[in-house]
């Protein structure tokens, strides 16, 4: 069963310009993605590319500015923002990128505790501390007084005590040893094998087939592709996409190729596919109309010379 549903999700902003001339930037292009009962979904693409705003998105914390079209379904009901607001930091959760989400004014044992569902909350972080190997006195520390690594492992904290379902972590394991890194993606894997959902956000593809069941591509504001982590294997004969194959083979224990060209602004967006002016094997027909989202050997992919 999905406990998440994504389907043609666009955003986009509208900002002004020279006075009162209104623009309106899409960021985010008929996105699709759907998490398991019990699955790892790993989030993987370059900066910019769609994945932090779409854990916005599902949590109902994107910009005034913003405009969204399409549907996200929770357990089969949409996420309206009267429901996004009643669930989140309950029964979803985000470990988030940047430790700036951390309120500076309190205690980091109090905040841990405030998002616990458990009577015993102090004993539940206390517990979730240790195993972080975060000495008893952090919980009175303010979080300017924590290094990096430690602030990461506060949130990280926040997450798994608060009993949520759905757990989407943006960019977890930045700041910490190789040591907390596996027992960061060790206790992720084991809140899915629980039967919790959870995303995970991140620019390496390496760190997320250590725990994912499957991986989402992501470019330019849509995925282009969502395949099993054992199709990225060997030189990649098994993916669907070239960005895929490209991303893959760019690894130094691959090809190390890089791959030309730039991932396009969300004001160079054009109809087209948009990996095309980057792709070796693009023709006329990939300029005009961006590929719909189909099934291919199990996986989803855009690409309309994928079989």
């Amino acid at each position: 069963m999905n406990m998440l549903e994504v389907n043609d999700l666009s955003i986009s902003f509208i900002q002004y310009s020279n006075g009162l001339r209104q623009k309106n930037i899409r960021v985010i292009s008929d996105l699709n993605v759907a998490i398991k009962t019990g699955e790892v979904l790993a989030a993987v693409g370059a900066s910019g590319s769609g994945k932090s705003l779409l854990a916005h998105a599902i949590l109902g914390i994107l910009p005034n500015n913003s405009r969204m079209t399409g549907t996200i379904k929770y357990n089969g009901e949409v996420l309206t923002p009267e429901r996004q607001a009643d669930l989140r930091g309950k029964e979803i959760a985000l470990v988030p990128q940047s430790v700036n989400y951390l309120d500076p004014l309190m205690q980091v044992g109090a905040q841990v505790r405030n998002g616990s569902k458990n009577k015993e909350a102090v004993i539940a972080q206390r517990e979730v501390f240790s195993r972080y190997n975060l000495a008893s006195h952090v919980e009175r520390l303010f979080p300017f007084q924590l290094s990096g690594g430690m602030a990461r492992r506060v949130l990280v904290s926040t997450a798994i005590v608060s009993g949520a379902r759905l757990v989407i972590a943006d960019e977890p394991t930045p700041g910490l040893d190789a040591v907390a890194v596996k027992e960061t993606l060790d206790f992720f894997r084991e809140l899915a094998n629980q039967g919790c959902a959870v995303m995970v956000i991140t620019h390496d593809i390496e760190t997320a087939l250590k725990i994912a069941d499957r991986i989402a591509v992501f470019y330019a504001g849509t995925t282009v592709e969502i395949a099993s982590a054992e199709d990225f294997a060997g030189q990649g004969d098994e993916l669907r996409h070239p960005y895929s194959k490209a991303l893959w083979q760019a690894l130094p224990q691959n090809r190390f190729e890089p791959i030309d060209g730039f991932q396009p602004s969300s004001n160079e967006l054009h109809g087209g596919c948009l990996f095309a002016p980057r792709c070796s094997i693009a023709t006329s027909r990939c300029a005009s109309v961006l590929p719909a989202a189909r099934e291919v050997r199990q996986g989803m992919v855009r690409c309309i010379y994928a079989s």
